[in-house]
């Protein structure tokens, strides 16, 4: 008999790999930017972090309190009409009273693929949006299910969360950058100086390296967050039964992937676009663990 697995365990364990995990990324910046300020003048250490923070928190700034609006658009989603939709209204009421949230914005997305996926920078100002497909397809629990995993993103501050992962992931990107651009207005002063030419190793290795490296670490930081969204979705409904079943019909069904930015395909509850790297866990490995709960 396969062991029982508590959601409460699941959540918790796979928040704190999330920090582990971010622990990392904080750990490359902090070794890159010491390689490259070590091989140039120690000085530079403070002026490419501030440079970095600078750019990547203006950067993203407009992304996260604008992030509902841009999703939205991105998609070609429009506002749910709730004489029309009445069990999707009803369906996320029953939730947020469950859970404790505001209502948020419900749209619907053009697309026959079972789909549906969440935005906005806090509880306050989130936004739901489901396919067609998800609404024609999906009997009532398993709207359920796909909706509670939604707004579980939403209570646990995901959003927030995955844009601090990209404003650290975007500094590694531009203190590289930086880096290796500068290698060619560097002087000659210090070519001949040993110890410069080992951390100038270190630093262009760093440099090359790195980026790829955080990118890695921040596709696993997302497979943890839908895990834990699951998690967290059997909390709400207390009732894994329709998130596996909704799973297992988008598992199964075979509709043409719509072009969706990759920019925002993060969001989606499965990933609407095929990636050899990708941000969602195997559906094989989600219903597994739902099965075990």
């Amino acid at each position: 008999m396969a062991e029982r697995i508590d959601f409460r365990d699941q959540i918790s364990a796979n928040k704190w790999k999330s920090f582990f995990l971010m622990a990392v990324i904080f750990a490359f910046i902090i070794a890159l930017a010491y390689a490259v300020s070590y091989a140039f003048d120690p000085g530079y250490f403070f002026t490419i972090m501030i440079f970095a923070i600078i750019f990547s928190i203006g950067y993203t700034y407009i992304s996260y309190y604008f992030s509902d609006k841009i999703a939205i658009a991105s998609v070609g989603a429009r506002e749910a009409d709730r004489s029309q939709h009445r069990q999707y209204y009803n369906v996320v009421e029953g939730l947020t009273i469950a859970s404790g949230l505001p209502m948020p914005k419900l749209c619907i997305m053009n697309s026959q693929q079972i789909n549906a996926f969440a935005s906005g920078r806090d509880p306050k100002h989130a936004v739901v949006c489901v396919t067609m497909g998800a609404l024609d397809k999906l009997d009532r629990k398993e709207l359920e299910g796909v909706l509670a995993h939604e707004l579980s993103h939403v209570a646990d501050y995901d959003i927030r969360y995955m844009t601090l992962a990209a404003v650290m992931v975007g500094m590694i990107a531009i203190i590289s950058q930086i880096f290796l651009r500068s290698m060619w207005f560097r002087s000659g002063d210090n070519r001949n100086n040993r110890n410069s030419a080992i951390f100038m190793f270190i630093g262009i290795l760093l440099a090359i390296l790195a980026p790829i490296a955080v990118k890695l670490v921040q596709l696993a930081i997302s497979r943890k967050r839908e895990y834990t969204a699951d998690a967290t979705a059997v909390k709400f409904t207390r009732y894994p039964g329709g998130l596996i079943s909704a799973l297992k019909k988008i598992r199964d069904e075979a509709i043409p992937e719509r072009r969706i930015s990759k920019a925002v395909a993060p969001l989606f509850f499965a990933s609407p676009i095929p990636e050899v790297l990708s941000t969602h866990p195997p559906i094989e490995k989600r219903i597994d663990v739902l099965e075990k709960m």
